[in-house]
This record gives C-alpha cells, structure tokens and sequence, in this order.
C-alpha cells in the first residue's frame, strides 16, 4: 500500500515538474509592440548606453518613431543595467543588446535596472522618441 502510494507521488510530482519545465508559451503577449528582439528585424542605427557607478553616459538618448535600433548596453563599473518599461526594454550583464522598433513618440524614463546601491535610485536618464 505504500509503494504504490509513494509511486503515485512520483508520478504526480514528475507531471507537475514536467509542466513546470520547458519552453514558455507566455501568453502575455511578450512580443507586443515594442519588443522584436532580434527577431529577423535588421536595425538601421544603433545606440550604445554606457553605465558607470550610479550615472549612465548621457542625460538624454534620441530614437526615431519606426526606426529599428540596436541598443546595446556596456557596463564600465559596478553593477547596473537599464530598464525602459514603456518600450519593454530591459538589457545588463547577461542580455547586453536587442533590437527595438520604437512605436510610440514621447519621453521615456530608463532607470537602472539593478539595485547598485547608494547612488541607485538617482541613477536615471530620459529617452526621447521623435
């Protein structure tokens, strides 16, 4: 009674690990709007975004509306990343540059995606899409 009770546990535990694992299908709509990483979009210009300790390398960064980019993001010091929400935007260490079509003029927050530490929550820039 026990060996099978213990076999059905396996089994049911492996099912849920199993559906757990794998590939995401999210369906929240990852690639909306703004998000095309990479995906076959040739970027006609290119902007890199340079951090250092608590600043980036520019107070203010120009995009064009419909023009994709390539963003790339080079870290000099310490540990940061960049993080535009409204243009679904997120690049460190790990995930250094992506291509983005840019749909919607106006003036964006990026922020630095990390927590760097004393210095973190002034650590921001504006991006203009024009």
């Amino acid at each position: 009674m026990i060996r099978r009770f213990t076999i059905l546990l396996s089994i049911g535990l492996l099912l849920v690990l199993s559906a757990c694992g794998g590939t995401s299908s999210n369906t929240n709509d990852a690639t909306s709007k703004n998000e095309t990483a990479d995906a076959g979009i040739t970027a006609k210009e290119e902007l890199i975004i340079t951090a250092a300790n608590y600043s980036f390398d520019q107070k203010t960064y120009h995009l064009k509306k419909g023009v994709p980019v390539k963003i790339i993001f080079k870290n000099e010091s310490g540990n940061h990343g960049i993080l535009i929400p409204e243009l679904n935007l997120r690049l460190d260490g790990k995930d250094a540059s992506r291509v983005i079509v840019p749909d919607e003029a106006g003036t964006f927050e990026m922020t630095c995606a990390i927590m760097c530490g004393s210095g973190h929550s002034g650590m921001s820039a504006q991006v203009i899409v024009e």
